[in-house]
């Protein structure tokens, strides 16, 4: 059998061979002095990517109870759950948010820490209802959806923006890093990458998820219907005289109310506005460019075209039919 010895040599059957990891491991020690930027010594402990992965685990079942749990919930041990559950939460949450604003060089990290987790957590409640207008959207803007257990267990949609509300809360408060660690768990899972800074409105729905991108900067307002693939992303960055870009500043589109996106639709830059009750149809390529309200757009040809909505279009779960 193969193995390596204490010293990185590998051996065989007992007998060290000629190889042997010293190289490799001083060849790694020098590049680490060479090329910084990568490395991260005598700093800050920064945020443990597995905690932060478990901390967005047990919140969804502080979300949902009921849900992911091995034995099932009832009114009678709900209460005695949810007190072990936001224990751990908040413990976790405070020592995260911690090591965040010490990166951030807070100057009393602990005890803002602990005033950031115990406000993230208080809002819990209106953010759970503010969810439920979400798995409401869902459950009535698919038709192949049976049920709204269904929704909460299987569609990857309630995952990614309800992990998003929850970052969005603490982006609000100026939590550095974890907010991002948060998103990412979900956009891994799922497939979508919504930033913790976009500005999400009730009853918001993505069908199938997959390949969204939101940026930090765009509002969607409520009642947004997305499928999946489309990108509401930035057209361009300022840059300032090092020609860094220029961090804060609006670059990612505004949504307005009722509106529908279907898939791989592009909409790029902080000057774009969909107008309420547009439909924008799939492959649509929007760069800058507004939409007025209760408006379809559409490729026809190599032409885009952007016209009113006529009153025999409706978006209440029926496709469009396309007067071209």
């Amino acid at each position: 059998m193969i193995r390596f010895d204490p010293a990185g040599f590998l051996t065989e059957g007992g007998v060290r061979t000629a190889m042997s990891l010293e190289p490799i491991k001083q060849a790694l020690l020098a590049s680490y002095e060479t090329h910084g930027g990568i490395n991260h010594f005598d700093g800050t402990n920064l945020p443990s990517e597995e905690s932060v992965n478990r901390l967005a685990s047990d919140l969804m079942h502080v979300l949902f109870p009921g849900f992911f749990e091995q034995s099932p919930v009832t009114r009678r041990n709900v209460a005695t759950l949810i007190e072990r559950r936001l224990g751990e939460i908040s413990a976790r949450l405070t020592t995260e948010i911690e090591k965040c604003l010490r990166f951030a060089k807070d100057p009393h990290p602990g005890t803002h820490a602990r005033e950031l987790a115990q406000e993230t957590l208080r809002r819990l409640p209106e953010v759970r209802e503010i969810i439920q207008t979400d798995v409401i959207a869902a459950y009535h803007g698919d038709p192949a959806a049976r049920s709204i257990e269904e929704i909460i267990l299987a569609y990857p949609c309630v995952l990614v923006i309800s992990l998003q509300r929850i970052a969005h809360v603490m982006y609000q408060l100026g939590v550095p890093l974890l907010t991002r660690m948060l998103t990412e768990y979900a956009h891994e899972r799922t497939g979508a990458d919504i930033h913790p800074g976009a500005q999400i409105g009730t009853h918001f729905f993505i069908d199938h998820c997959t390949g969204v991108v939101i940026g930090e900067t765009a509002s969607i307002g409520a009642h947004v219907k997305m499928y999946q693939g489309v990108t509401l992303g930035a057209k361009s960055f300022e840059l300032d005289a090092a020609g860094n870009p220029i961090k804060g500043v609006k670059r990612h589109p505004d949504v307005e109310d009722h509106v529908t996106i279907y898939a791989h639709a592009t909409i790029l830059g902080g000057d774009a506005r969909i107008g309420a009750h547009s439909v924008i149809a799939g492959n649509v390529w929007l760069l800058g460019q507004s939409v007025p309200p209760h408006s379809i757009v559409y490729n026809q040809g190599e032409s885009l075209v952007i016209r009113p909505r006529s009153s025999r279009e409706s978006l209440v779960g029926e496709a469009i039919d396309w007067q071209i």
